[in-house]
């Protein structure tokens, strides 16, 4: 013999007919607090403060990329006060 039940219930429906407790305040307050975090953090990801990160340990570091960059590219000669190695 073989029975199915049905049941149409929503979760906290269901949670509420097992008698679990409603976790929702939880989750909204966890989801409140990722949120503050994430905003006050997405400063930090934009481009220009990460750029500005990378290069505040070595001011020489931005030119040098910048050479790295040009001669990558092929778009420049040497500097005048650079010297051929």
């Amino acid at each position: 013999m073989k029975v199915n039940i049905e049941i149409d219930c929503t979760p906290l429906e269901a949670r509420q007919f097992f008698g679990l407790p409603d976790v929702s305040p939880m989750q909204i307050a966890v989801m409140d607090k990722l949120q503050q975090q994430v905003l006050s953090n997405i400063d930090k990801v934009s481009p220009e403060s990460l750029i500005q990160s990378w290069f505040t340990f070595d001011p020489k570091l931005a030119e040098r990329f910048q050479d790295m960059f040009v001669t990558m590219a092929g778009l420049g000669a040497p500097r005048s006060g650079d010297k051929k190695k």
